[in-house]
């Protein structure tokens, strides 16, 4: 799971630990020997969780990972797609999920704006953050969005990314985009996004009367929208370049020319709905999607298995065999040697000295299945 800051970092794995999850805090403010630790127990154990800034995973060699968070927007794609990269190695299913906020987009953008770096340089990183906001917001196919920002045309759509399986739904969001724009100017393009959207609302407070904005015209005029309806609106706004963060200016936003014709009414602007995550209950969380309720039982007699041999050895458990090996186990439940040689991984080798191992554990359960 990876972070913005150290502090996201202790506080997302303290929350996971709290939710009965094992959950590693890494980054580079921890002592040496502490990071060594979670680091060895990353890769020997299963069911770790590390949370961790970018400074954890390069150069870890674990094929199992099954899933890559990103609980804050990484500054570029090239970034994103080496962190997520990581997820997967062994050729089975792994999934690349990634939640963010408008705050993200003002951090990385201070952080680049405060930077030492040249002038041409911090260009070029803001470039490739505008990048990464578009993929983020894009209603195509995450795959061809991503491989064509490397340069590759013409792939077929994946079918295994969200908006390939859930095709995100679109509304005419015309007339608050409009509204949206309006306020920024009228409040004289200095506000950040949450002064906005109270304006807009008709939320009456003590900074918006002494400073005279609930007698602007577009004072209340949003008020049949939700706060994440209008939250999503501005955050598309600035990905499509309709608007900028001023980032000298406490994340205050500023209209871009690209809104001019939109406000003119010349033009008409069709934006993403927001929708709520569809929340998955643990029972299902605690198998791969790749095995089936009816084999959970042997799949984790297996795993089990795995983990008592890497044990004993002092070695990681994907040494013994990497996931594909145990899944093939799991489809074919060979119950001699000969046939445990036909499991993908398994070579004279792994037979003599694994097989009889494995084979105490299938053969049982195949005899109660029958």
């Amino acid at each position: 799971v990876y972070c913005l800051s150290r502090k996201r970092v202790e506080e997302i794995a303290a929350w996971l630990s709290d939710q009965g999850l094992t959950a590693l805090a890494y980054h580079a403010g921890l002592p040496a020997t502490q990071r060594e630790q979670t680091l060895r127990r990353f890769l020997d154990e299963d069911g770790i969780i590390v949370v961790a800034t970018i400074a954890f995973g390069m150069g870890i060699d674990k094929p199992d990972v099954r899933f890559v968070a990103h609980l804050n927007l990484p500054k570029s794609i090239e970034a994103y797609y080496q962190e997520t990269g990581r997820a997967g190695r062994d050729g089975l299913p792994a999934e690349a999920w990634m939640r963010y906020g408008l705050q993200d987009v003002i951090t990385l953008r201070q952080m680049m704006s405060e930077s030492s770096a040249d002038e041409a340089i911090k260009r070029i990183e803001q470039h490739k953050l505008d990048a990464m906001l578009g993929l983020s917001e894009s209603t195509a196919c995450r795959r061809q969005t991503l491989l064509g920002y490397f340069g590759e045309q013409g792939t077929e759509p994946c079918g295994n990314c969200d908006n390939c399986l859930t095709p995100p739904q679109m509304w005419d969001a015309t007339l608050p985009a409009r509204q949206a724009l309006s306020t920024v100017h009228r409040t004289g393009q200095r506000f950040g996004v949450n002064y906005l959207i109270d304006v807009l609302r008709g939320k009456t407070d003590e900074r918006i009367t002494q400073l005279g904005h609930d007698k602007l015209s577009v004072f209340g005029v949003g008020h049949a929208h939700t706060i994440d309806i209008w939250r999503g609106i501005f955050r598309q706004l600035i990905a499509q370049g309709y608007l900028s963060v001023d980032t000298e200016g406490f994340g205050g936003l500023a209209l871009c020319e690209r809104c001019r014709p939109l406000l003119r009414g010349e033009e008409s602007l069709w934006l993403r709905q927001i929708t709520k995550p569809v929340k998955i209950s643990r029972k299902t969380r605690d198998r791969p999607d790749f095995v089936s309720d009816e084999e959970s039982e042997l799949w984790e007699a297996l795993r089990a298995c795995r983990k008592r041999l890497a044990t004993e050895r002092g070695v990681p458990p994907y040494t013994i065999f990497h996931d594909a090996s145990l899944l093939d186990m799991l489809h074919a439940r060979p119950t001699t040697l000969d046939a445990f040689t036909d499991i993908s991984g398994v070579g004279a080798h792994k037979r003599d000295t694994y097989g009889a191992a494995f084979l105490s554990v299938i053969a049982p359960f195949v005899r109660r299945t029958r």
